[in-house]
């Protein structure tokens, strides 16, 4: 293996320091993401030393309490855990869709804009709200969206309740959630 660059050096020592374990391997397992903020400025600088990051994560040791912050995506994602990688891409699609929402950007039920684990984790967060358009089941709301997503087209009636679902619902849940966690 070849040598790893200063910033994977410096990432390596600052997660290893602050766990419980001194081996890498078994240290990135102590930690879970704890917060995330975006930072529109690029002002900030990871643990590692890398500058300008946009998202800001904050990472907590599960075993000892420690925080480390900030630490940018692309140094979770070296922590070779798929389940934070896909939270780290969960994390950054809501502050992407949050921007295109506040734009008033034409969101169409893509990949540009969602995922299965987003709607997973928007479903798990209680962004689907009961109402009597889904009979109080905000599970029907969640199923609807994930079966719109798998369809090559829609009729209007469809288009016209995805687009109610992502203004009613989703749209108010990222203002909520997200809302101070971006720097401008």
């Amino acid at each position: 293996m070849g040598r790893k660059s200063k910033f994977y050096e410096a990432l390596i020592e600052e997660v290893v320091y602050n766990s419980v374990s001194d081996i890498w391997e078994e240290a990135v397992e102590e930690w879970e993401i704890y917060d995330v903020k975006e930072d529109e400025t690029l002002e900030t600088s990871c643990i590692c030393g890398h500058d300008h990051l946009r998202y800001l994560f904050t990472i907590e040791n599960k075993l000892n309490g420690r925080f480390l912050y900030p630490i940018g995506s692309s140094c979770i994602k070296k922590f070779g855990r798929c389940d934070l990688k896909h939270e780290v891409e969960v994390q950054m699609q809501l502050f992407q869709l949050l921007h295109a929402v506040e734009q008033r950007r034409f969101v169409e039920l893509s990949p540009e804009y969602f995922s299965r684990r987003l709607f997973a984790y928007l479903f798990e967060m209680g962004a689907f709200k009961p109402s009597q358009y889904n009979n109080n089941n905000p599970e029907s709301d969640y199923y609807f969206m994930l079966d719109m997503f798998n369809k090559r087209s829609m009729t209007e009636k469809q288009k016209r309740k995805v687009d109610a679902i992502i203004i009613g619902s989703i749209k108010p849940f990222l203002q909520k959630t997200l809302a101070g966690k971006v720097k401008k």
